[in-house]
């Protein structure tokens, strides 16, 4: 494994590069032809070019890129993009360039990236590669282990990520969330989860529960001195087991975000979670349905190189 001068110097030396976008949608087609124009002008040179059509040849995609030892991969898209980018490229000695092409771009906001593409083209031309921290989810039911970028969540998020219309998120953007949690609330049932942390079980009931590595949720900061390159994992609950208790915290938390801290008692911070629900729940890992509950979070510590710009605190 290169220091991260090393490959820095690599990158900025010619190396080896692969670029990789979802270009599923006629929005994702414009994006890569002018991710890629922007790329190519900025010095970028290619070994191979990857628009990916099928979401379901990612998998695939990413391993014929990491069969070249590229010194940079260039991953364009939204949460499922990005989950699977961070599945192969953990401690990969190799740097990901991000092009934040999603709706709410919560990992790339928390690793102080520009969301226009010129922007984020000028970091990968001229950032600083960082180690940044990530998420390890296991469903404890014997499904595959998985890694994630930014959060854990249960509760009313599972619901709207599973049926918040795609037509509606393409042209309302995060709105299109706020506008299917309002339309799911009235229905959703608050649920009891046991959280064992460092060996100390404590019980919460609410109707969210949140674990996230990252620092921002729904395009929001969560506490001002959170980071995905601070070596914790932040365990945090909205509201309790009343329906209009969510819809206040969950707006308390979008406009104070900026002025808490993890220190505050509403967070516990760990490096590690066990939570058990009664009765089992699915699981929103990075945007994506998952397994249900039980299951352990753990942090993966420095587990993932990254462009990030000059300025951005490298732990």
């Amino acid at each position: 494994m290169r220091s991260k001068a090393e490959l820095e110097d690599a990158i900025r030396s010619g190396g080896r590069a692969v670029l990789i976008v979802n270009a599923r949608s006629r929005r994702g087609r414009h994006r890569y032809v002018e991710a890629l124009r922007l790329l190519i002008k900025a010095g970028v040179g290619f070994v191979q070019l990857h628009p990916v059509h099928d979401p379901e040849r990612l998998p695939e995609v990413f391993e014929r890129a990491l069969e070249l030892k590229p010194d940079l991969i260039v991953v364009g898209g939204g949460d499922g993009t990005l989950k699977e980018a961070v599945r192969h490229l953990a401690y990969q000695d190799v740097a990901l360039g991000l092009l934040p092409l999603g709706t709410t771009n919560n990992f790339a906001r928390g690793l102080w990236l520009p969301l226009d593409l010129k922007g984020a083209v000028e970091v990968i031309r001229s950032g600083k590669v960082a180690d940044v921290d990530l998420g390890e989810f296991d469903p404890r039911t014997g499904e595959p282990v998985e890694t994630f970028a930014n959060m854990v969540s249960l509760g009313l998020s599972v619901q709207v990520a599973g049926s918040v219309p795609h037509l509606l998120k393409r042209y309302l953007g995060r709105l299109s969330y706020l506008l299917t949690a309002l339309w799911k609330l009235p229905r959703h049932h608050a649920f009891k989860a046991s959280l064992t942390i460092g060996g100390k079980e404590q019980e919460v009931v609410t109707h969210q529960l949140n674990i996230a590595n990252g620092s921002h949720h729904s395009g929001r900061v969560i506490a001002k001195d959170a980071s995905p390159d601070d070596r914790l994992l932040a365990v945090y609950q909205l509201g309790d087991d009343a329906r209009l208790q969510l819809m206040s915290a969950t707006a308390r938390h979008a406009a104070t975000g900026r002025f808490r801290t993890l220190a505050e008692p509403s967070f516990l911070t760990t490096n590690a979670v066990e939570v058990v629900t009664d009765p089992p729940m699915a699981v929103d890992v990075d945007g994506e349905l998952r397994a249900r509950t039980p299951v352990s979070v753990r942090l993966l510590p420095n587990a993932l190189r990254v462009l990030v710009p000059r300025e951005f605190p490298d732990t």
